[in-house]
């Protein structure tokens, strides 16, 4: 296990063990982001838009650096708004999708 996924793994444990209240509604996601920076945001919005989508359709639909894109995902997977997966059509991909329906 790497560090970032030894860390999530241990984020989502100590959310369980402390009863930390999962995001159930649209108004809890925005709620949850109101402190994340710009980027994030609009990545959160672009997801919420148009549904799954991988790192390099995010880039290319909110026309942000591939950089910010990335630590935008990671800040919204640290808040527990975004979940990702690995794409079927290819494992080199990730899919990256709100935690909610929109």
């Amino acid at each position: 296990m790497d560090s970032h996924t030894t860390a999530s793994f241990c984020a989502s444990i100590e959310r369980l063990t402390t009863n930390e209240s999962v995001i159930t509604t649209t108004g809890e996601m925005w709620d949850a982001v109101s402190d994340l920076p710009p980027s994030a945001k609009l990545i959160a919005k672009v997801l919420e838009y148009n549904g799954t989508l991988t790192q390099s359709e995010l880039v290319e639909k909110s026309r942000l650096s591939p950089r910010t894109t990335r630590q935008g995902i990671q800040k919204l997977e640290d808040a527990g708004v975004v979940e990702s997966e690995i794409s079927l059509a290819d494992a080199r991909q990730k899919l990256y999708s709100l935690k909610i329906e929109p």
